[in-house]
This record gives structure tokens, C-alpha cells and sequence, in this order.
């Protein structure tokens, strides 16, 4: 664990301008993500995800949507609206952290 962690600081020392690149992107792809959580949540209900998918529209689609994404209802034991929105949330940060990662590493 210790050697993966000395491993992170010196590439990070090595290569600040393509860390902070890296950091930057992920945290405004994520924050694109959080903006439009409700949109994808929308689309996620539209496509059949939860128990009323594909009939509901709107802020109760978006809904629906966000807490099929959470693992279900907060009543039912899933994390809900808030859950769904940060599964969106971390999924973005998690692509274009990667995505800025892999070009940076190819423009070496």
C-alpha cells in the first residue's frame, strides 16, 4: 500500500503540469455530471430503469430515474435521488480523469 502511494508522489513531482491537467479535468467533468444529473436521470427512467420507467416524464422521471441509479427509493432501502445523483457525479469525474490521463500519457 505504502510503495503504491510513494509510487502516486513522485509521478505526481515528476509531472505537476499533466497532474494539475489531470486533477482539473476530472473535477469539471464531474461537475458537467453533477449539473446534468437530473437531465440523466430523466433518460434513465425514459429507458426503463426502475418500476415506473419509460412512463413517467419530467421532475418525476428525473427522480425516478436518479433513485433506480441509487440503488432504489431511500424507503426501500437504496440511497435514493442523492445516491443516484453521485453515481452520476463520480462516474463523470471517473471518465475524464481517465480519458485526460490516457491523452496526457499519449502526448509524452
Amino acid at each position: 500500500m505504502f510503495d503504491f502511494l510513494e509510487s502516486c508522489i513522485d509521478t505526481i513531482i515528476e509531472n505537476p503540469v499533466k497532474s494539475v491537467c489531470i486533477v482539473a479535468a476530472t473535477v469539471a467533468t464531474g461537475g458537467v455530471a453533477f449539473v446534468a444529473a437530473p437531465a440523466i436521470g430523466a433518460v434513465a427512467s425514459a429507458a426503463g430503469l426502475g418500476v415506473a420507467g419509460g412512463t413517467l416524464s419530467g421532475a418525476a422521471a428525473s427522480s425516478a430515474g436518479l433513485a433506480a441509479l441509487g440503488g432504489g427509493s431511500v424507503a426501500s432501502g437504496g440511497l435514493g435521488m442523492a445516491g443516484g445523483t453521485a453515481v452520476v457525479t463520480a462516474a463523470g469525474g471517473a471518465i475524464g480523469g481517465g480519458v485526460t490521463a490516457a491523452v496526457t500519457k499519449e502526448n509524452s
